[in-house]
C-alpha cells in the first residue's frame, strides 16, 4: 500500500488524512493523456512543415524558395499561409476553451474530457485525409477545440483529484505527457519523411491514437468529488473522496469542499466576479505565466526546429534528427520537475530556469549574428554547438516554466472563479501561441539572428516576476491558497486589505469575550 499523505489543511488548524492511492495515480496518467494528444501536434506541425511531398501539395511556392539556391537563410520559409497551418489551431482553442469552461462546470471534468478526444480524432481524420488547403485548415481548427476542452480540463482535474503533498508531481504528469508527445511526433517525422509522398499524412493521421486512448481511458477515471458536490451530488462525490483518498474519514475534507462550494454557488457570474479587487492577483499571475511560458521562445524551438537546424545548414534528414534529440532532452527533464517541484517548490525552478535559458539563447544569438549570413552555410561544428544550446534550453524550460505555468495557473484560484479564471490562462497561453507562431517565421526574416536577444530579454523580465511577484504555492490546499499565500505576499495582500480589517475586527472581538 503507498504511504499514507498528511495534507497540511492549514487556515483550518487540522490535517486531511490522505494516501497517495492507485486509483489516483491511474486517473492522473490517463487524464494527462491531454497533454499526449497536444504534444503530438506541436511536433508533428514543425516536423511536416519541413517535408518536401507536404510542400509541394499545399505551398509549392515555399517549396520552390527553399530549394532556390540563392534564397536568403533566414526567409527561406517566410510564407503566412504555412504559418496559418501551424498558428490556426490556436484561435479555435480559445474559443473553445471559453465554451469549455461553461462546460466543465455544469457537467464536469469528466465529459469535457472526453469532449476534447472526439474533436481531436475528428481533427486528425480531417487533415490526413485533406485534399486541399482548406480541408487541411478545417482538422486544425477541430484539433484547436479539442487542445482548447483538453488543456483546460485535464489540469484542473488532476489538481482536484490529488493530496495537496503530490499536486505539483501529479500535475507536471500532464506536461510530461507533452514532452512525450512531442517526443513521439519527432520520431515519426524522422521515418514518415523518407514515405513518398504520403509520409506526412501518416504523421498526421497518428495524432488520432492518442486521443483514442484518452477517450477509451475517460470511461475508467472518476469524476472529481469537488465537481460532484458543486453540482449537487453530494453522496457520490462522498464515495468518490473516500475511494481517491484511500481512508474513511474524510470529513474535514468533504466540509471544506462543501464549503467552498456552497459559496461559490452563491456567484452567479464567476467572470464578472473575477474582475473584482481580490481575484485579481491570481488572475493576474495566471494570465503572466502563460504569456511569459510563450515569450520563452520555446515554441519556436518546438514548432520549427527543424526549419531552423535547416536554415543552418543540416539536411532534412539530420534536422528531424536532430529535433528529435531536443524532443528526448525535454521529456527527461521534465521528469525532473516531477521529482522537485514538491521539495524544492515552485519559484527556485522558475527562476534557476530563466538564468538558464537566457545564457543559451544569448550564445545562440551570438553565434548565428558571427557564423550565419544571408546565403552561406554555417560550420558544422559550431551548427552542432547550437544544437547543444538548444538542448540545454529546452532541459531548463522543461522543468520549470512549462509544467508549471499550468500548475500554478490550476492551484491558485478559489472554487467559486476557478473555470472562469482558468479559461483567462487557457486563453491567453493560446493566443499568445498563435501570435507567436504566426509570426516567428516572419520576425526570423527580418530580425535574424537578433530574435534569440529578443526572447533573452523577455527571460529577464519574467525571472524578475518570479522572485518579486509570485508566492510559493507548494504544499498549500488549493481552498486555503487566499490566505495562505496571496494574503501573506508583501504587494498582493494590499487586494484583500478589507477582508484583513474584518479579521482583526472579529479578533478582537472574540479576544475580548474570553477576558
Amino acid at each position: 500500500m503507498p504511504a499514507i499523505v498528511i495534507a497540511e489543511a492549514g487556515g483550518g488548524g487540522y490535517d486531511l488524512p490522505a494516501k497517495l492511492t492507485s486509483q489516483v495515480v491511474v486517473c492522473s496518467i490517463i487524464a494527462a493523456f491531454g497533454g499526449l494528444m497536444f504534444g503530438y501536434d506541436i511536433g508533428i506541425s514543425g516536423g511536416v512543415t519541413s517535408m518536401d511531398d507536404f510542400l509541394k501539395k499545399f505551398f509549392p511556392t515555399v517549396y520552390i524558395k527553399k530549394h532556390h539556391v540563392h534564397e536568403d537563410n533566414y526567409c527561406k520559409y517566410d510564407n503566412q499561409y504555412l504559418q496559418l497551418f501551424t498558428s490556426s489551431l490556436y484561435p479555435a482553442a480559445i474559443v473553445a476553451s471559453f465554451f469549455a469552461s461553461t462546460f466543465c462546470r455544469k457537467f464536469g471534468r469528466k465529459p469535457t474530457i472526453q469532449a476534447a478526444s472526439v474533436f481531436f480524432v475528428t481533427g486528425a481524420i480531417l487533415n490526413m485525409l485533406a485534399k486541399n488547403l482548406g480541408m487541411l485548415i478545417a482538422g486544425r481548427l477541430c484539433l484547436g477545440a479539442g487542445v482548447g476542452f483538453g488543456n483546460l480540463a485535464v489540469p484542473l482535474f488532476i489538481s482536484e483529484i490529488a493530496p495537496a503533498k503530490y499536486r505539483g508531481g501529479l500535475n507536471i504528469c500532464f506536461q510530461l505527457l507533452i514532452t512525450v508527445g512531442i517526443l513521439i511526433a519527432n520520431m515519426i517525422n524522422y521515418k514518415t519523411s523518407n514515405v513518398h509522398p504520403y509520409g506526412w499524412r501518416i504523421s498526421v493521421g497518428g495524432a488520432s491514437v492518442p486521443a483514442v486512448i484518452l477517450l477509451i481511458g475517460s470511461f475508467v477515471i472518476v469524476e472529481t468529488p469537488v465537481s460532484l458536490i458543486e453540482r449537487g451530488k453530494t453522496d457520490q462525490g462522498i464515495r468518490t473522496l473516500r475511494k481517491i483518498r484511500g481512508v474513511e474519514d474524510v470529513e474535514k475534507e468533504y466540509q471544506e469542499i462543501l464549503r467552498s462550494t456552497e459559496f461559490a454557488k452563491q456567484i452567479k457570474h464567476p467572470f464578472k466576479d473575477l474582475m473584482n479587487r481580490p481575484n485579481r492577483p491570481p488572475l493576474v499571475c495566471a494570465i503572466l505565466l502563460q504569456v511569459f511560458q510563450q515569450f520563452t521562445g520555446i515554441n519556436v524551438i518546438m514548432f520549427y526546429a527543424p526549419v531552423l537546424f535547416q536554415t543552418m545548414g543540416f539536411g532534412s534528414d539530420a534536422s528531424l534528427l536532430s529535433s528529435v534529440v531536443t524532443g528526448l532532452v525535454n521529456a527527461l527533464c521534465t521528469l525532473v520537475a516531477i521529482l522537485t517541484v514538491d521539495r524544492c517548490g515552485r519559484k527556485i525552478l522558475l527562476i534557476e530556469s530563466a538564468i538558464q535559458m537566457i545564457i543559451a539563447q544569448c550564445t545562440m544569438g551570438a553565434l548565428l549574428k558571427v557564423h550565419l549570413h544571408s546565403t552561406n552555410v554555417m560550420p558544422h561544428n559550431l551548427a552542432i554547438v547550437v544544437v547543444i544550446l538548444v538542448c540545454v534550453f529546452v532541459s531548463s524550460f522543461a522543468w520549470s516554466w512549462g509544467p508549471l505555468g499550468w500548475l500554478i495557473a490550476s492551484e491558485i484560484f478559489p472554487l467559486e472563479t476557478r473555470n472562469a479564471g482558468y479559461f483567462f490562462a487557457v486563453s491567453s497561453n493560446m493566443l499568445f501561441t498563435f501570435l507567436i507562431a504566426q509570426a516567428f517565421l516572419t520576425m526570423l526574416c527580418h530580425m535574424r539572428s537578433y530574435i534569440f536577444f529578443f526572447f533573452a530579454g523577455w527571460l529577464f523580465t519574467m525571472g524578475c516576476f518570479a522572485i518579486f511577484m509570485l508566492p510559493e504555492t507548494k504544499g498549500i490546499p488549493i481552498h486555503e491558497m487566499k490566505d495562505r499565500a496571496w494574503k501573506k505576499h508583501w504587494f498582493w495582500k494590499r487586494y484583500f486589505k478589507d477582508e484583513l480589517v474584518v479579521l482583526e475586527l472579529q479578533e478582537k472581538v472574540e479576544v475580548k469575550a474570553l477576558d
